[in-house]
C-alpha cells in the first residue's frame, strides 16, 4: 500500500501521539507545591531530594514541583529550604495508593514547612564576606529602587483580611455544652494541613489609590467593600491604602506598636549577619538568594531571606520572620512578605504585600487567632499628570472616600474584580457567618462577651452599663449603687441620649446625670452636646484613669490621706466644629455650683466676698482650639478615639468667667496651652511628652484655680503627680512638663532570665512650678481650714523608673519626690511604689 508524503506525515504524528499517551499511562507522577505553614506563601526554589536515589530538583518560582518514575520508588523525599525545618515524606507503592485520589499513577502533595534552623546556618567565617558585599550593594541602590522615589504613582489596590481561630480541639468543643448548638460550625474546621483552624471573619476592599511625593498627599477611592462580621466604615478605611506604611526599604519596619530594624537598613550590618546562597534565573532575570539573621538576641530584628535582582540590586521578594526571643507580647509567629515586579525595563514596584500573625493571648498551646492581611497591586502607573490632577482635589493631606454603593456590591462583581480567587476556607466564611448572625443564641453569646469586656450591653434600642460603676463604697456615701441607661444607633444613628441615677445609702442622697449629643456631620465632625450633672466630683475624673466611682478603686487607696468630697451641680452646653481631621474648635458654656462636703474648706468661708451672685456659683464661656495635623481616629457610631498625629499636638484654651449670669459670682480670665506628642525613636523605643502652662486672672475660691493633679491611690496615674495628694497645691499661674521614655527591653536584654520574661525598661519625669497672688492667698489660705500649699516659684518634681511587661500585663513604678526639698517639720512621702495594668503588644 502506497501513502502520499502528506499521509505519511499525518500517520507519523498520530503514531507519536499514541506512543506518548501509552508511555504517560504507565508513568508514575508526584506533583505538588511547597509553602510556608503560617503565611500560606509558596516557597520558590526549595530543594527536593530522594534520600536513596539522590534524584533531586528545585521547586520553580511558584513553589511547584513534579517527579516522574517508571515505577513507584521505595524512598524518602526530603524537602529543605534555608530557615525552615527539613520535611521528610516516605514514598512506596502502598503509600502511593493511599495518597492517590482516584488515579493510582499520580500523587499530589502540599508540603507545609515550619520555620527554624536560622542561627547555625548564617554564621560567616570567610575573609571576604559576600553577604556583607551584597547588603552594601542593596543599600547603595535603595534610592533608585524604593517606590517612594517617584514624584507620583497610582494603582488599583485589593486588600483582604482573614481571621482564623486555630489550635482547636474539635472533639472537646463538641462536648462543651454552650457550643453544642454550633456543631455545624465545627464541621467547617479545616484539618487538611494537620493543625485544625476555623475561619471566622473575612473582609475585602477594592480601591483606587493615588500618591504624590511633594507636597506629600494621598487620595483613595474605595470602590467596593465586602465584609462578614463587624461592618465598620472606620475599619474599612484602615484596610485601604492610606494606612499602608510597611516599606522594607525604610530603615525601620513597624510591627504592631514596635519598630523593628529592617535587614536593608542603612545600619543593617550592625544588627544582622548576611549570607549569599545561590543564583537562579526567572524569566531571563538573574536573581541572587541571600539570607540574614540577627547578630544578638533580644533586639528588635527579624530573620529571613530575600531574592535580589542583578544588576539593579532591587528586592524581588523578601520574607521576614519574627524571632522567638523578640520582645513582643501575645505573638507566637509572625511573617511579613513583599513581592516586587518590573513594570518596565528597569523599574521594580511592589505587587504583593502580606502580613500574617499567629496571636496567642493565653499561651502558645491554647487556642488563638491567625490574622492574614494580603494586599495586591494592579495597573500601576507612575509620574502621570492625571495623578496630580486627581490629588489636587484634596482639601487635606490624606483623603479616603467611599464611592456610592461601595458596600452593596453583588457577588458577581467580586468574582470578576478580585485580584486573586478566594481559597476554600475563605469561601466557607461567607456562608458560615451569614448563618451565625441569624442565630438568636449566637447573638446572645456575642452580647454577653461584649458586656463583660466593655461594660456595656445593648437591650433593644438602648444600652446599659458600664457594670463596673454599678456598686462601690466610700466614706461619705457608704454603699453606693448606680445604673446607666443610654440609646444606641437603633434608636437614632445621629442622636445619643444617656443618663444615670445613683444612690448613697450613707448620705441617703440621689445623684444623677442627663446628657444628649447630636451629630450634624461625621466627616468633618460637627456636633452639639448638652448635659446636666448633680454628683460628687469623683476624683477629678479628667485626670485620673481610675476614679473613686469605680469598683476597682476600693482596695488600692493610700492609707492616712483624708478623702476629699465635693458635690457639683453642672449644666454644660458644647458645640464642636472640625474643619479637617485634627483641626477643630469647641465652644462651651458651663454653669457650676460647688458644695464642699468633707475635708475641704467649707462653703461658708466664701459667702461674704462682695459679689452680687451666690457663693461658689460660677458661669463661664470657653473656647478650645486643637491643632493635630492629619490626626487619625478609630470611630464608633457616636464616638471616636484618637490614634495620634505624625506631628506634635497643640491645644489652646481660653475661658471667661461672667458674673451675675445664672447667679454667678466670679469674674476672671483663664488661659491654657499645651504641646504634646507620642513618637517612635527607633531603635530607642518611644517617647511621650507634654509641655503645658496656664494663668488665671481673678480672685477666686480654690476650686476655680489650678488644682495640681494628685493621686491618692496606688494605681499609677500617667497624667498626675503620684506622690502629691489631691488639693495639696493650688496656684493661679503654672507651667510644667511630663515625659515618659520607654526603651523596650533595654538593659533587660543582657540578662537571660529577664530577656526570656520580656521585661521592659522605662523612665519618667514630671515637674510643675507655679505661684498664687496675694489676693487669692488671702481668700483661700487665711482660715482655720487651710490645707493648701503654694509652690511660690519653686519646682515640684517626680522622677520614676520601673519594670514594665511583668507577665505581659503588669507594670511597677518606683517614684521619687525629688523637689521641693521639704522642711524638717513637714511629713511627706518621698518615695512610692505603684502598680498598673495594661494590655500591649
Amino acid at each position: 500500500m502506497n501513502f502520499s508524503p502528506k499521509s505519511r506525515r499525518v500517520f507519523g504524528v498520530l503514531l507519536t501521539l499514541l506512543i506518548t499517551l501509552f508511555a504517560n499511562a504507565q508513568t508514575k507522577t508526584i506533583r505538588g507545591y511547597v509553602k510556608d505553614k503560617l503565611s500560606d506563601e509558596r516557597i520558590p526554589f526549595a530543594s527536593l531530594k530522594f534520600i536513596r536515589s539522590q534524584q533531586g530538583r528545585l521547586t520553580d518560582s511558584a513553589g511547584s514541583f513534579i517527579f516522574r518514575f517508571d515505577e513507584w520508588p521505595v524512598d524518602s523525599l526530603e524537602i529543605t529550604y534555608v530557615g525552615y525545618q527539613d520535611v521528610r515524606i516516605g514514598i512506596s507503592p502502598e503509600i502511593a495508593r493511599s495518597l492517590s485520589k482516584g488515579d493510582e499513577n499520580s500523587i499530589e502533595l502540599i508540603v507545609n514547612m515550619e520555620r527554624g534552623k536560622f542561627t547555625t546556618e548564617v554564621v560567616v567565617k570567610r575573609k571576604i564576606d559576600r553577604g556583607y558585599l551584597m547588603w552594601k550593594r542593596i543599600v547603595k541602590r535603595k534610592p533608585m529602587n524604593d517606590r517612594y522615589r517617584f514624584n507620583s504613582f497610582a494603582y488599583e489596590l485589593y486588600n483582604k483580611l482573614e481571621l482564623d481561630i486555630n489550635r482547636i480541639n474539635k472533639d472537646k468543643m463538641k462536648d462543651f455544652g454552650p457550643l453544642r448548638p454550633f456543631g455545624f460550625i465545627l464541621d467547617n474546621i479545616d484539618t487538611s494541613e494537620g493543625q485544625p483552624f476555623l475561619p471566622v471573619y473575612l473582609t475585602e476592599t477594592l480601591s483606587e489609590y493615588y500618591y504624590q511625593k511633594s507636597p506629600r498627599r494621598t487620595r483613595e477611592w474605595i470602590k467596593a467593600v465586602n465584609t462578614k462580621g463587624v461592618n465598620n466604615e472606620s475599619v474599612s478605611k484602615f484596610l485601604g491604602g492610606t494606612d499602608q506604611v510597611i516599606n522594607f526599604y525604610n530603615n525601620f519596619i513597624p510591627v504592631f506598636d514596635k519598630e523593628f530594624v529592617s535587614p536593608i537598613s542603612d545600619n543593617g550590618d550592625a544588627y544582622y549577619n548576611y549570607k549569599v546562597l545561590d543564583t537562579q534565573y526567572v524569566a531571563g532575570q538573574r536573581l541572587i538568594h541571600m539570607v540574614f539573621s540577627p547578630k544578638r538576641k533580644g533586639e528588635n530584628t527579624f530573620e529571613g531571606d530575600c531574592w535580589v535582582h542583578d544588576p539593579t540590586w532591587a528586592i524581588q521578594k523578601m520574607t521576614l520572620h519574627l524571632r522567638r526571643d523578640a520582645n513582643i507580647n501575645f505573638i507566637d509567629k509572625l511573617s511579613l512578605i513583599q513581592e516586587f515586579k518590573m513594570i518596565n525595563d528597569s523599574t521594580w514596584f511592589l505587587v504583593k504585600d502580606k502580613f500574617v500573625a499567629d496571636i496567642a493571648p493565653i499561651g502558645k498551646t491554647r487556642f488563638g487567632v491567625i490574622g492574614r492581611k494580603t494586599a495586591t497591586y494592579k495597573d500601576i502607573v507612575v509620574n502621570e499628570q492625571y495623578i496630580r490632577d486627581t490629588i489636587a482635589r484634596n482639601k487635606v493631606q490624606s483623603e479616603v472616600h467611599f464611592l456610592p454603593g461601595a458596600q452593596q456590591k453583588a457577588d458577581s462583581f467580586w468574582a470578576g474584580s478580585r485580584h486573586e480567587e478566594l481559597s476554600k476556607n475563605e469561601k466557607a466564611i461567607y456562608a458560615m457567618i451569614d448563618t451565625l448572625q441569624k442565630m438568636p443564641l449566637f447573638k446572645r453569646y456575642v452580647s454577653t462577651i461584649n458586656f463583660l469586656a466593655t461594660g456595656y450591653k445593648n437591650v433593644g434600642n438602648y444600652e446599659i452599663g458600664p457594670w463596673f460603676n454599678w456598686a462601690t463604697a466610700n466614706a461619705w456615701e457608704g454603699f453606693r449603687m448606680r445604673f446607666d441607661l443610654g440609646t444606641n444607633p437603633k434608636f437614632n444613628k445621629d442622636l445619643f441620649l444617656h443618663g444615670y441615677l445613683a444612690y448613697g445609702f450613707g448620705d441617703q442622697q440621689f445623684k444623677y446625670k442627663l446628657e444628649g449629643k447630636y451629630l450634624f456631620s461625621r466627616s468633618p465632625r460637627t456636633y452639639i452636646h448638652a448635659s446636666y450633672t448633680k454628683d460628687l466630683d469623683n476624683g477629678q475624673v479628667y485626670y485620673d484613669e481610675i476614679s473613686t466611682d469605680n469598683i476597682f478603686a476600693l482596695a488600692i487607696r493610700k492609707q492616712g490621706i483624708p478623702i476629699k468630697f465635693m458635690q457639683i451641680q453642672e449644666a454644660r452646653l458644647e458645640y464642636f466644629k472640625e474643619w479637617t481631621p485634627g483641626i477643630s474648635a469647641t465652644i462651651t458654656a458651663t454653669q457650676k455650683n460647688f458644695d464642699p462636703l468633707q475635708n475641704l474648706p467649707p462653703k461658708s468661708l466664701f459667702i461674704d466676698n462682695g459679689g452680687k451672685g451666690q457663693a461658689l456659683h460660677n458661669f463661664e464661656m470657653g473656647l478650645r482650639l486643637r491643632f493635630a495635623y492629619n490626626e487619625q481616629f478609630f470611630e464608633t457610631n457616636f464616638n471616636r478615639y484618637s490614634l495620634g498625629s505624625a506631628l506634635p499636638i497643640l491645644e489652646l484654651q481660653y475661658a471667661r468667667g461672667l458674673p451675675n449670669v445664672f447667679n454667678s459670682n466670679y469674674s476672671y480670665d483663664r488661659l491654657y496651652a499645651s504641646v504634646s506628642d507620642y513618637m517612635k525613636i527607633a531603635p530607642y523605643g518611644s517617647l511621650y511628652y507634654n509641655v503645658f502652662a496656664g494663668k488665671t486672672n481673678g480672685t477666686l475660691p480654690y476650686m476655680l484655680l489650678n488644682v495640681m493633679p494628685g493621686n491618692e491611690i496606688y494605681y499609677y496615674n500617667k497624667y498626675a503627680f503620684n506622690l502629691m495628694a489631691r488639693f495639696e497645691y493650688i496656684s493661679d499661674r503654672y507651667a510644667g512638663f511630663n515625659v515618659e521614655h520607654n526603651f523596650g527591653n533595654g538593659i533587660f536584654r543582657y540578662i537571660p532570665l529577664t530577656r526570656k520574661l520580656k521585661f521592659r525598661q522605662f523612665w519618667s519625669a514630671k515637674a510643675i512650678t507655679g505661684g498664687i497672688s496675694e489676693a487669692n492667698k488671702a481668700l483661700n489660705f487665711n482660715n482655720t481650714y487651710n490645707q493648701f500649699k503654694d509652690l511660690d516659684g519653686k519646682v515640684y518634681m517626680e522622677l520614676g523608673t520601673g519594670v514594665d511587661n511583668i507577665f505581659k500585663v503588669f507594670r511597677v513604678d518606683f517614684v521619687w519626690r525629688v523637689l521641693p526639698r521639704p522642711l524638717p517639720v513637714e511629713s511627706v512621702s518621698r518615695f512610692g511604689i505603684f502598680g498598673s495594668f495594661r494590655l500591649a503588644f
